[in-house]
């Protein structure tokens, strides 16, 4: 396993949150705290509806906390709107702009305009996307345009990078190709990732840390260490312990349906 960086890239100290309706309040965050490592890969799983999604859009800043504090690299941040990459289930490329000008969103929004053709053009080679900047998203694969979209939130300039299930969409042999494909890119990058799946064996595969939503609202997360050293491939799941790690999750997950 890499080495972890001691500085933190995320916090979250004493995080509330709820919703409300015409009932209410609907706690889904009670006095939340957990930290990520500068450079760390760390997954998050639980059941459908559990609050993983609510803790991506509290730390994108879609929503406002109730109370508490968001810290990213150890400083507090009100506004975190563009401060981090995040990269949602759906890609959500623009039909009518190509691939360069899709990848090269973020650098507009933050006025970088000089940065968009040097930069965006080294990166997709580096993605594998050269030959296609002046395709549109209708003529791309699946695993080509969730490349796009990846590539699109590294462009936001920040070390911490959200990933909302990605490869959900995909078919088994496109998604264990991007599994790969996503740490190598992780590892030439050395930025920081929070990754939500349903998947057990991806978060094994991919993660240093598992964190598992056990109840809800979300007092504590249940923090897992995988047990594979890095590089990995995908034989190494085989691995008795890691074997035996799943079993026991899958059957966490199998008592609370």
């Amino acid at each position: 396993m890499r080495e972890q960086n001691k500085k933190a890239a995320l916090q979250f100290k004493n995080v509330d949150f709820h919703y409300k309706n015409t009932e209410g309040k609907i706690p889904i965050l009670k006095n939340l705290n957990f930290s990520v490592a500068d450079g760390e890969f760390v997954s998050i799983i639980g059941a459908s509806g559990a609050g993983k999604s609510t803790i991506f859009r509290l730390i994108v800043g879609l929503e406002a906390l109730t109370s508490g504090s968001i810290c990213l690299n150890e400083k507090a941040v009100d506004n975190r709107s563009g401060k981090v990459g995040y990269m949602p289930q759906q890609d959500l490329l623009m039909p009518w702009r190509t691939v360069q000008q899709n990848a090269a969103l973020p650098l507009e929004l933050k006025k970088e305009n000089h940065l968009d053709r040097k930069t965006v053009k080294n990166l997709l080679e580096a993605f594998g996307l050269k030959g296609y900047e002046n395709k549109y998203p209708h003529e791309l694969s699946g695993g080509m345009r969730q490349r796009v979209s990846f590539l699109r939130a590294t462009l936001s300039g920040s070390n911490v990078l959200l990933l909302d299930e990605p490869f959900s969409a995909l078919d088994a042999m496109t998604k264990l190709y991007m599994q790969e494909w996503l740490l190598e890119q992780w590892e030439q990058q050395q930025s920081t990732i929070l990754f939500i799946t349903h998947d057990i064996s991806e978060a094994l595969f991919l993660s240093d840390r598992i964190f598992v939503i056990t109840e809800t609202p979300i007092t504590a997360l249940k923090e897992i260490e995988v047990p594979l050293e890095r590089p990995r491939r995908q034989q190494d799941l085989d691995k008795k312990e890691v074997t035996e790690l799943k079993n026991n999750l899958l059957e966490q997950f199998r008592t609370r349906v």
